[in-house]
């Protein structure tokens, strides 16, 4: 697959099953981390929730999945998420790679991979963290849902105009200068979002502050795992030197 053309269908399948390998790679080990650090989390929280709850009846039925059945199944939530991820990724990749001005594929996918883990999942994490099981209103859960939906979109955003705004100033211009114009806009549209939308703060006073944070990082670190192996991975997967770029061709490659 060249810069100057879009990948034949024989090329798009090559790199869309090397992006499903590798999101299979990182699910995995997103789980291994989350079972490692999470999952000693999730059970303090529920401890709480099942203290402060009013005493269970005798014909009240079991849980559906047991605590055992859950983390079992935690391998296979985080391996199907990263293989549905690394699909995305891959397309992502074959859409963007003539505009991402590098000849080197790792690179590129670092860099997918980077811009991918502060829209996707920081920008969205700073304005709502996730809560542990113990946290939340069941009665807000579709607001929540529609206002996580909405930072998702707008980190997104933030991204692409922190790239446009990058590349929008001539190549001749100080690189600090370049960066600055980058992060001004990606701030910007990051500011607006977080103004616009609602603040949702349902933890209880009573909730244990280090649980609550051990928690969201951890759900971070997960996060990072995932986006950090499924770059790497894919960047491996697909490594190999392409024909230098032209500074027409740089040119001509607009977001």
């Amino acid at each position: 697959m060249s810069l100057s053309a879009a990948p034949g269908a024989r090329g798009f399948g090559a790199i869309l099953l090397r992006g499903l390998l590798a999101g299979l790679i990182a699910g995995l080990l997103a789980g291994v981390f989350a079972f490692a650090f999470g999952e000693p989390k999730v059970d303090a929280a529920i401890a709480i929730e099942e203290a402060a709850a009013p005493p269970a009846a005798a014909d009240e039925e079991p849980p559906l999945v047991s605590r055992d059945g859950q983390k079992a199944g935690l391998f296979l939530a985080t391996g199907l998420y990263g293989v549905a991820l690394g699909g995305l990724f891959a397309v992502g990749f074959a859409l963007l790679r003539r505009r991402l001005r590098t000849p080197d594929d790792t690179r590129a996918a670092l860099g997918l991979a980077a811009a991918g883990l502060v829209g996707v999942v920081l920008v969205p994490w700073v304005k709502y963290p996730p809560n542990p099981p113990a946290v939340g209103d069941p009665s807000t859960i579709d607001q929540r849902t529609a206002s996580y939906l909405a930072i998702l979109v707008i980190g997104v955003v933030a991204v692409w105009a922190s790239v446009l705004a990058f590349r929008s100033l001539r190549s001749g211009a100080a690189e600090w200068l370049r960066l600055t114009a980058g992060l001004g806009a990606f701030l910007l549209v990051v500011v607006i979002g977080f103004v616009l939308l609602p603040n949702i703060d349902e933890v209880s006073a009573t909730f244990p502050a280090s649980l609550l944070w051990n928690f969201r990082l951890t759900s971070l670190g997960t996060q990072v795992v995932m986006w950090a192996v499924l770059g790497l991975t894919f960047g491996a997967l697909t490594a190999r030197r392409r024909s230098p770029v032209t500074e027409a061709e740089m040119r001509s490659a607009t977001v």
